[in-house]
């Protein structure tokens, strides 16, 4: 891990990823992010542990070696399974230490993910960082048994869940976002210097989402990608069955926008194929939305982490 302190004093914070081993993304977010020059200007701490589960990543799995999921194992015990172990020392030695944490994830196996922050919307604090973050959706997301999530909230430590891209993949947009992110999360804390851009990129809020499955096995042919609004009855993707003619429609169960979808053109009865994020309003989500289509986190957007003299304290 790496520790940076800032000359005056201020809140901790941890960023982790890696927690699933096979999810890279917020690794290279994490190594971008303590390049940044901005950080010399830090106040209070930042932590960084790029890759929590060394052992999954090691064999591009998911899981501990022992196939138990790191992120269902939390608070853990120093006498349990190796993945419990690992869960009480993180815990333990850097998760209790902090006032907040950023937990980088990306989608499961063969499923990519809109990037996307997850966290407990009726709370006022971390909603305001939630929306800080500017991410195209913000998302109201229940507490798992055994997740660091839960059991870190349970310990008064609030968590906000970066959600981007596809696991064994680095996606360019999901790591851009996720770099700045984190650095409007610390503006938004103090801990660095607001920037001089006035305008705020306004992220999608929803409440509640649901994933549509597949109501055939055969092939999957999809009509609609990841940021796409649908309509309730809109058909989103076909399964065709492979040695015949017949086609199945599948429909969105809902007015909304497409945060997940799976990679996999094959597709099993009852495959969990499209997550879509309730929202009515889908003209507003629209608007709110297109940045994510358009090439805007160039590297101009990074110039100003990496020039102090354009940053106002």
């Amino acid at each position: 891990m790496h520790v940076i302190r800032g000359k005056k004093d201020g809140p901790v914070v941890f960023v982790s990823a890696a927690v699933h081993g096979d999810e890279l993304n917020g690794i290279e977010i994490i190594r971008r992010l303590r390049k940044l020059n901005i950080l010399k200007r830090l106040k209070g701490t930042l932590i960084l542990v790029p890759i929590v589960n060394v052992y999954g990543t090691m064999t591009l799995s998911r899981y501990m070696p022992d196939r138990r999921d790191l992120n269902r194992s939390f608070p853990g015990s120093v006498k349990g399974s190796l993945a419990s172990r690992v869960a009480n020392i993180f815990f333990k030695e850097i998760v209790s230490k902090c006032d907040l944490g950023i937990d980088l994830h990306t989608a499961s196996i063969h499923k990519s993910n809109l990037p996307q922050i997850r966290t407990n919307t009726k709370d006022e604090f971390t909603y305001k960082l939630a929306k800080a973050f500017e991410a195209p959706v913000v998302l109201h997301s229940e507490l798992r048994d055994g997740s660091l999530r839960q059991v870190a909230q349970e310990d008064g430590i609030p968590i906000l869940l970066y959600e981007a891209g596809e696991a064994l993949r680095f996606d360019e947009t999901c790591i851009r976002i996720g770099v700045k992110g984190i650095v409007n999360v610390l503006r938004e804390l103090n801990m660095l210097p607001i920037s001089k851009r006035k305008s705020k990129r306004l992220p999608v809020i929803t409440r509640s989402s649901q994933w549509i499955r597949a109501s055939e096995s055969g092939v999957l042919r999809t009509i609609k990608a990841l940021g796409d609004i649908v309509k309730k009855d809109e058909i989103i993707a076909f399964i065709d069955e492979p040695f015949g003619d017949a086609s199945f429609e599948i429909k969105s169960i809902f007015d909304g926008i497409i945060i997940g979808k799976s990679e996999i053109p094959l597709v099993q009865e009852g495959d969990a194929i499209f997550h879509i994020a309730k929202f009515k309003n889908l003209e507003a989500a629209e608007t709110k939305i297109e940045y994510f289509n358009e090439e805007i986190l160039n590297e101009s957007e990074f110039f100003e982490l990496n020039n102090e003299e354009i940053i106002e304290e």
